[in-house]
C-alpha cells in the first residue's frame, strides 16, 4: 500500500493510503483538491550520494568511485508534490535531478548490509534540485543543494516489495523525457549505502537516502513543469516559478 501525508479539511495533518487520484484515512476518502498534500514523511536529514549511476558517471567523464559521495540536505529543502519551486534570487544555474529516494522505517546505527532492508519504511520519487554555480565553487555544497525547497519529494511511500529491482527512473521537463534510466545502473546498492551511512550517523524514522541520479542532467526556468516517474511509485510534479 502506498502512503502519503495530507492536511484534511479541518486542518489534521494525516498519513493515509494514496490512490493516486484521492488519499484515504479513517474510512474517508478525499479528492486532492479537499486537501492539502505534504511530502509523505518529515526527516530530520537528507543524506545525499553523488555520482551513484553508471551512466551519469559516464556523462560526465568521471571515474566510478570506490566508495559511496555523501552530502547532505536538511529538512528546509523538502517540499511536497505539487508545490511551486523559485528559483534562487542569484543569476546561478539551476538543475533537475530525478533520484529515487529511501525512507528509514527506525532508528538505527552500524547496519550491516545483510541486514538493510529491515530497517527500510519504503521508496518514494526525488527532485535533487541542484545550484551548479555553487556546487563547483564550494566543498560542502550548502548553497549548492541545501537551499529551500531544493528537494522535492513525493507524492508517496511504496513498500520496497512492490518496486522492481530494476525500475525504471525518468525525468520529464515540459512533457519531453530528459532522463531514462532504471535501478540496474546503480554503482552502490541500496544496502551497501545504509551500512556505510550507518557506519557513520544514526538515521531516524522519516530519514532520507537520495540514491543518487542517472545521466541526462540539465536546467531549469521558471515557467517550466518538471516531473520525476518512478516505476511502481509514481510521478512526482512540480512547476518552476520565478523568485520571490
Amino acid at each position: 500500500m502506498a502512503w502519503t501525508r495530507f492536511r484534511d479539511p479541518a486542518g489534521s495533518v494525516r498519513t493515509g493510503e494514496w490512490n493516486g487520484e484521492s488519499v484515504s484515512f479513517g474510512g474517508t476518502t478525499y479528492d486532492l483538491d479537499e486537501v492539502n498534500l505534504l511530502s509523505p514523511v518529515s526527516p530530520s536529514k537528507i543524506i545525499c550520494i553523488g555520482l551513484n549511476y553508471e551512466d551519469h558517471a559516464a556523462e560526465v567523464e568521471m571515474e566510478l568511485p570506490e566508495r559511496p559521495m555523501l552530502f547532505l540536505k536538511g529538512p528546509n529543502a523538502v517540499a511536497s508534490h505539487g508545490a511551486s519551486i523559485p528559483l534562487l534570487p542569484t543569476d546561478v544555474r539551476i538543475d533537475y535531478e530525478a533520484e529515487m529516494g529511501v525512507v528509514i522505517d527506525e532508528q538505527c546505527r552500524h547496519v550491516d548490509a545483510s541486514d538493510a532492508m529491515d530497517f527500510v519504511a519504503g521508496y518514494t520519487c526525488l527532485n535533487d534540485i541542484s545550484n551548479r554555480h555553487d556546487q563547483e565553487v564550494e566543498q560542502n555544497w550548502i548553497r549548492a543543494k541545501a537551499f529551500d525547497g531544493s528537494l522535492p519529494v513525493g507524492p508517496a511511500v511504496v513498500p520496497p516489495e512492490e518496486i522492481p529491482d530494476d525500475a525504471s527512473v525518468q525525468l520529464h521537463l515540459n512533457g519531453e523525457t530528459k532522463q531514462d534510466s532504471d535501478l540496474s545502473q546503480l554503482i552502490f546498492s541500496i544496502p551497501e549505502l545504509i551500512e556505510e551511512i550507518t557506519t557513520y550517523m544514526t538515521l531516524e524514522p522519516g530519514d532520507i537516502i537520495a540514491t543518487g541520479t542517472p545521466a541526462g542532467i540539465g536546467s531549469l526556468s521558471a515557467g517550466d513543469t518538471v516531473s520525476v516517474e518512478i516505476e511502481g511509485i509514481g510521478t512526482l510534479q512540480n512547476d518552476i516559478v520565478s523568485p520571490p
